[in-house]
């Protein structure tokens, strides 16, 4: 793992210019008066989105332009047996969205398997908790903040007699270590950023027998800059990454329905609209972010967003403004985003991957053995790399 760290690190500094920026700040190709530039320029909007969304065709068209990247070895993934997801009872999934279910029985099937007792971090209802305890037999606390989500867990364990209890607690406050103890397996299917950095700290403190954990949203932590947690990251060549760096390492998306790639588009679309507005009424070149904002928004009208985004950086738009220009003007930068963001792509597996091994390292440097895997295929979730730990001296 450590050399395979130190690859990933030289590939990301050498090639750092190509994805350590916004594209959403810049109103012109980086790299316009090179070969690469020249090439993104020719490239239609047809082509445009299929490269978007093909990420083997996009890695071997600009192959040419990174023949390195081609080198670089991802996490095996682990194909398992299809015929081992068991039948699920209507009243078990009912209130299971979309692929969350399918995701938890790969989880399971692809975690440690022993007789541990099970400590569910970050559980929310407790899901994975319920799967692990109802089909796997296994007892199980589940551990949540959010007192409403405990009650619903609980409820839901002891209406199916399961071995599975709930309690309310912060994961980041100083008490939380008390619930962690040496004959434990710990489990984490999407813990946000500094939720499961939190959960590696104090498990490794704990001593914690096993740890199988699929980590999330890494640039979710409370620093502007990410403290890397092994010591091999911490002397990285790329020095601290923001927050908008580890931004890209979660930006992959699988197909969505369309009305979601929709809104999706939409919503940039109109951003970068509002940014040619804003910047050439208030007479600026710099980049001024929004929040987020609900999605109905984008089923309306753009002057009504345009309105609203004023409202937010404290500024009033003319009654006599011509949207459809600057929607016009959106669309072009929109075309020019997105062909900053083909190339800044091509760096997001190996970034998450520098990632997921600074974290494996760091257990490796606490006593651990350490594995990482893809638990399932990239179309049922891009984070799908799973990272299991255990004790050696405790086998």
């Amino acid at each position: 793992m450590s050399e395979q760290f130190l690859q990933l690190d030289l590939l990301l500094s050498q090639y750092q210019q190509f994805w350590r920026f916004s594209p959403f700040h810049l109103t012109s190709l980086p790299w316009a008066d090179t070969k690469l530039g020249q090439h993104l320029q020719q490239i239609e909007p047809a082509e445009t989105e299929r490269l978007d969304q093909d990420e083997v065709y996009r890695r071997s068209y600009f192959s040419e332009f990174f023949p390195e990247l081609n080198q670089c070895s991802p996490f095996d993934l682990t194909q398992e047996k299809a015929t081992e997801h068991a039948a699920v009872p209507f009243w078990f999934s009912r209130d299971i969205k979309g692929r969350k279910l399918e995701q938890i029985q790969t989880f399971a099937l692809q975690m440690q398997q022993s007789d541990l007792p099970v400590l569910e971090w970050c559980a929310g209802k407790g899901h994975l908790g319920r799967w692990l305890s109802f089909r796997m037999l296994r007892k199980v606390t589940s551990l949540e903040w959010q007192p409403q989500l405990c009650s619903e867990g609980q409820q839901q364990a002891e209406k199916l007699k399961l071995s599975q209890g709930f309690i309310q607690a912060d994961v980041l406050s100083e008490d939380a270590a008390k619930h962690l103890n040496t004959e434990q397996q710990i489990v984490a299917l999407h813990a946000c950023g500094d939720l499961h950095i939190r959960l590696l700290q104090l498990a490794s403190q704990a001593g914690t027998e096993q740890l199988d954990i699929v980590p999330c949203c890494y640039h979710l932590i409370a620093t502007e800059q990410y403290q890397a947690l092994s010591t091999l990251a911490q002397h990285s060549k790329l020095g601290q990454l923001n927050r908008d760096e580890l931004k890209l390492a979660v930006q992959a998306q699988v197909t969505a329905g369309e009305r979601v790639t929709r809104l999706r588009q939409t919503e940039v679309l109109w951003r970068l609209a509002y940014q040619e507005l804003y910047q050439a009424l208030q007479k600026v070149t710099d980049y001024r972010p929004l929040s987020s904002v609900p999605k109905h928004w984008f089923s309306g009208e753009f002057s009504a967003f345009a309105q609203w985004a004023a409202g937010q950086h404290q500024w009033h738009i003319p009654t006599d403004t011509q949207w459809d220009y600057y929607l016009q003007l959106g669309q072009q930068r929109h075309l020019l985003v997105q062909k900053m963001q083909l190339v800044r792509s091509l760096f997001r597996p190996l970034l998450e991957q520098w990632l997921v091994l600074d974290r494996a390292l760091f257990l490796q440097q606490q006593g651990y053995q350490v594995q990482i895997k893809q638990f399932c295929d990239y179309q049922l979730t891009p984070r799908n790399l799973l990272i299991s730990a255990c004790k050696p001296d405790q086998q």
